[in-house]
């Protein structure tokens, strides 16, 4: 099973994240995408992803609710998507849920974001709240074609059908486990299996029965049993299946036959 999305890098996780590390493992995880939310968290990211031979892969980008407090550097972005073990451009995207005041700033960063993706042929990561129908619009206008995924979905069939009609991928994360959470579980009746992918989003959206408990990735898991309560498939086959979306979208396969 690979966690897609998590944030190890970050505060939370200082003291101890390799035992949390360690223990998804144990738990039966195979790989963990550790995301940057700026160049501190990337760099960050890329420093954890190189002290391990195996497993722990990066993402550096530059999260819209941190524009307003860092500019998108080209080039130092560009120096660190091109380091061993960064496998994706991300997260990036466009929130307006605590700050619309900025979306210009935000759009702005999603687009060099873009550009990035496209110029060292790597998969996005993107951000989405309160913004679906925006980041569609500049997806479309920036005529993106590469592997993209709306990481922890939130939004309802209408806008998700639109993402898959760009080919990108939906990942999901703990909220899904919530009891009143009927919109992103009927995404998940309605949309195909071979465009979806599982996350934690550590330290943030701790599933059920590990809610209000900090998160980490072995609790992936509860996600994809969930998923497969939903879709009525046994859970090996959707481990299974997320995995290969992962592998495939991230590019992981020589990554995993060389450990």
């Amino acid at each position: 099973m690979i966690d897609t999305h998590a944030h190890l890098n970050f505060q939370a996780f200082e003291s101890d994240y390799g035992k949390v590390i360690d223990r998804a493992f144990k738990s039966g995880i195979t790989a963990i995408i550790n995301v940057g939310s700026n160049l501190e968290t990337s760099l960050k990211a890329v420093q954890i992803s190189q002290a391990y031979n195996k497993g722990i892969f990066a993402a550096v980008g530059l999260h819209p609710i941190h524009v307003k407090d860092e500019s998108f550097d080209e080039s130092q972005f560009l120096s660190l998507a091109k380091a061993n073990k960064v496998v994706a451009i991300g997260e990036t995207g466009l929130d307006y849920y605590h700050d619309k005041s900025n979306a210009g700033q935000q759009k702005s960063v999603l687009k060099k974001s873009l550009q990035l993706a496209t110029k060292v042929d790597k998969p996005v990561i993107l951000h989405s709240r309160l913004a679906g129908e925006e980041i569609l619009d500049i997806l479309k206008e920036f005529n993106f074609t590469g592997q993209g995924v709306m990481h922890c979905f939130s939004e309802d069939w209408q806008i998700a059908k639109k993402f898959l009609a760009l080919g990108l991928y939906l990942s999901f994360t703990g909220i899904i486990t919530f009891k009143n959470n009927h919109m992103v579980q009927d995404v998940i009746k309605k949309m195909p299996l071979n465009r979806l992918m599982i996350e934690t989003d550590s330290p943030y959206l701790s599933p059920e029965p590990y809610r209000g408990e900090r998160n980490e990735p072995k609790n992936v898991i509860e996600v994809a049993k969930k998923i497969a309560e939903i879709k009525n498939i046994p859970l090996e086959k959707i481990a299974s299946i997320t995995s290969q979306n992962a592998i495939s979208f991230f590019n992981l396969t020589n990554f995993l036959q060389a450990c």
